[in-house]
């Protein structure tokens, strides 16, 4: 009786070990995932607040001169 829980305690090592490698790799995936949305996200909207008020700036000098 003890080789064989002996046994399948390996066994059972080696799935634990199996999982704890594919949970690794799927917790890497989704943190490069969240370091892309952030940076999609994130990005374009701080650019827009430079480039909105330099946009309404420019159009304003441009309606300022036809008026």
């Amino acid at each position: 009786m003890e080789p064989n829980i002996q046994n399948k305690l390996v066994e059972l090592e080696t799935k634990i070990d199996a999982i704890y490698v594919s949970t690794e790799k799927t917790r890497r995936y989704f943190q490069i995932v969240m370091w892309v949305t952030i940076a999609m996200v994130v990005l374009p909207f701080v650019a827009l607040l430079f480039v909105i008020p330099a946009f309404i700036n420019s159009y304003t000098t441009t309606l300022e001169g036809l008026i």
